[in-house]
């Protein structure tokens, strides 16, 4: 879990969790407070300027101050960070008239950032929020029923999430969000209260009830603009009008964080008082040219042949050449021990947009997969590439199409050992919300122990990045399951599809699964094929993903559970004699009609 760190300011970025509570540090007069100053400034144009000023004051009560039950947490992110997830503040009020209020606050902020941050970096931002709070419910939920000392322990909770030009709140309780505009001061989304006679009380908040029902709001950021988020210590003492009056003087935002709080204070707020003051700078690009930078403006050039040297990469030998590309092996000339696959995007003038985007979509996410079970693309110098191409570390291996194209069938255990570790290549995908939608054995590399490496994810699924898709439905066709011919993105189950043909192709020799009247039992190829492997193959062809396997895992648990492939496999059906032995056969039946003429011969 990240461990926050305690402090009275912060001026430089850093990629902990800041956070202020009332229990370290004290202000004159005896109502400790503490206060955070950020100011965060892109390195590579991936977020945008933040100044963050926060300031919390515990209750005063009778002249003594009590407990902070305010909870703030900052998470501003590192470079990677910044641009996968963006920067987070978390802001929890504890409950009042439930035991662990402020337990319950602390641990709301700090699990939510350490869950969020924890999640892969292709979950769209509303799902990893989302996610990260209902976790965070579950376990303070579980807590408050478990723990008599925390008895019905819950928190009122917001998080607003800055990423590049776009902001997120999550909320559930009464914290709320402003956003001033223009001079205009807006409460973004509604508070989970409920009036009654003698006031309101709190229907939503984290830890409250085994299930939370999360508030979402979603809005484009401007520079210039500031917003707010606040305890109800706070709002409940200033009015609307008071707080964009003071926010609208522009002074810095811990300033400004300052003076709302001692408002609220002046007003004899008897409950805890946090506000957190976001100011938005210079905002990076609106458009999706930030990983075009990342890859360049380089032409797409005329695919070279074997033998050509392009840049100082010598390209030896063909590993595939699909419709999209065309993947050679080779070496760098100023490191030739160091095998190498270069990937060239093959010119297409009605396509090139979606030719680039391919490269674009494929050098972000390898190099956020950190898999040994993926081929992720080397960074190449600015300086040196005068074309657009990827450049991968290869290994000591061939492609599956490849072998596939040899004249000795592969051996039955072998192939089954491919097929294992295959499927745990699919799901270092898949189990990150990530499709390869290409899956095929020409982008499947299969290296000297059988391990595999996926090539080629230019055509990847990535729920949550803003790289529009291919026009065309992506894939080969041969391989794609019904429902991306239809327009579907792709999913796991889709993923299957592709796995499933795949494997045929591999244990049949080459051949594809289709015939005239539909799938082509797999013993017509591979009479040594056991009964459940055509069984498992049929199950991952199902035309309808509903009756499909519905990841590649439990296809693998189907193949692990089987007789092991060291033992005598048992056939896929009774093979004839003819099958068997046709010398035999047709002795016996020369025999038989032997005696059957001689018979006719003695009888007349």
């Amino acid at each position: 879990m990240r461990t926050p760190a305690f402090r009275e300011t912060l001026s430089e970025p850093a990629a902990k969790a800041e956070t202020v509570d009332a229990e370290s540090g004290s202000k004159p007069g005896g109502a400790a407070a503490q206060e955070i100053d950020l100011h965060l400034q892109p390195e590579r144009g991936e977020c945008a300027a933040l100044s963050i000023g926060c300031v919390s004051m515990p209750a005063s009560i009778r002249g003594r101050s009590r407990v902070n039950e305010d909870y703030v947490g900052v998470m501003p992110g590192n470079l990677a960070e910044r641009a996968a997830r963006g920067s987070v503040i978390a802001l929890a009020d504890g409950v009042s008239g439930s035991q662990g209020g402020r337990i319950a606050a602390e641990l709301s902020v700090r699990t939510f950032i350490d869950a969020y941050y924890g999640l892969p970096d292709t979950l769209p931002i509303k799902l990893a929020a989302a996610r990260a709070l209902e976790s965070t419910n579950r376990w303070l939920h579980h807590m408050g029923r478990v723990d008599p000392a925390l008895k019905q322990m819950a928190a009122s909770f917001a998080a607003l999430i800055v990423r590049r030009a776009t902001g997120y709140m999550v909320a559930a309780g009464d914290v709320r969000l402003y956003l001033l505009r223009d001079g205009i001061l807006t409460q973004l989304g509604d508070d989970d209260v409920e009036p009654v006679a003698f006031g309101a009380y709190v229907v939503q908040a984290v830890g409250l009830h085994p299930t939370l029902l999360t508030r979402m709001e979603i809005f484009e950021l401007l520079e210039g603009d500031r917003l707010l988020i606040c305890s109800d210590g706070l709002y409940r003492r200033v009015p609307t009008r008071e707080l964009q009056a003071v926010l609208a003087m522009r002074r810095s935002a811990l300033d400004t964080a300052r003076r709302l709080n001692a408002l609220a204070i002046a007003r004899n707020s008897q409950d805890d008082v946090t506000g957190a003051v976001l100011d938005v700078g210079a905002l990076p690009p609106l458009d999706l040219d930030y990983l075009e930078r990342v890859v360049g403006a380089l032409p797409i050039a005329a695919v070279p042949d074997v033998g050509n040297v392009i840049d100082g990469f010598c390209l030896t030998g063909l590993l595939s050449d699909g419709p999209y590309s065309r993947i050679f092996a080779g070496y760098d000339l100023a490191n030739p021990q160091v095998p190498l696959a270069l990937k060239f995007p093959k010119p297409r003038v009605a396509e090139d947009e979606n030719v680039r985007q391919s490269i674009v979509r494929e050098r972000w996410l390898a190099g956020r997969i950190a898999e040994g079970s993926v081929l992720a693309p080397m960074p190449v110098d600015a300086g040196r590439q005068t074309r657009l191409y990827v450049v991968i570390p290869l290994g000591a291996g061939v492609t599956l199409e490849k072998l596939l194209e040899q004249p000795q069938a592969i051996s039955l255990p072998r192939a089954l050992a491919i097929a294992r570790h295959l499927g745990l290549s699919i799901d270092a995908l898949n189990r990150r919300n990530v499709f390869h939608r290409d899956i095929k054995p020409e982008n499947v590399l299969v290296l000297a122990d059988d391990s595999t490496r996926l090539l080629d994810l230019g055509f990847g699924h990535m729920p949550g990045f803003d790289a529009p898709d291919p026009e065309a439905t992506p894939g080969s066709p041969a391989y794609m399951a019904p429902e991306l011919m239809e327009g579907s993105k792709g999913d796991s189950r889709s993923e299957v599809f592709a796995y499933g043909v795949t494997l045929y192709r591999l244990f049949s020799g080459g051949k594809l699964p289709y015939g005239f009247n539909g799938r082509v039992p797999l013993y017509r190829y591979r009479p040594d094929a056991p009964r459940w492997l055509d069984a498992v193959l049929e199950k991952a062809l199902q035309p309808d993903p509903e009756r499909r396997y519905q990841d590649v895992l439990e296809v693998c648990a189907d193949i692990e559970r089987f007789p092991n492939v060291n033992e005598t496999v048992a056939p896929s059906r009774f093979r004839p004699l003819l099958e068997r032995n046709p010398v035999l056969f047709w002795q016996l039946v020369a025999g038989v009609l032997a005696v059957v003429l001689l018979w006719s011969l003695l009888r007349y």
